[in-house]
């Protein structure tokens, strides 16, 4: 599972079987769990997170997405 260190209490990760989606991330925190589409962006899934929580998220993957694409095109590529 390839993982992505950003700041905060969050893991940003992908999973390696899942190269045939469009560009994604899954982030997780405790047992909550959230994939957000990278192009657009947007909420694909929730499990857990309350809505403030997902706003910070989308704030963080905005901020760090050309980190997080480049991870996701190399590992995929």
């Amino acid at each position: 599972m390839p993982r992505i260190d950003l700041p905060g209490p969050y893991r940003f990760h992908f999973f390696s079987d899942e190269g045939r989606e469009p560009p994604h991330v899954h982030v997780k925190r405790d047992a909550a769990i959230c994939k957000f589409w990278l192009e657009p962006l947007g909420l694909a899934e929730n499990h857990g997170f309350a809505v403030h929580e997902l706003k910070k998220i989308e704030r963080l993957i905005v901020e760090h997405r050309k980190t997080i694409e480049h991870a996701w095109h190399e590992h995929f590529k």
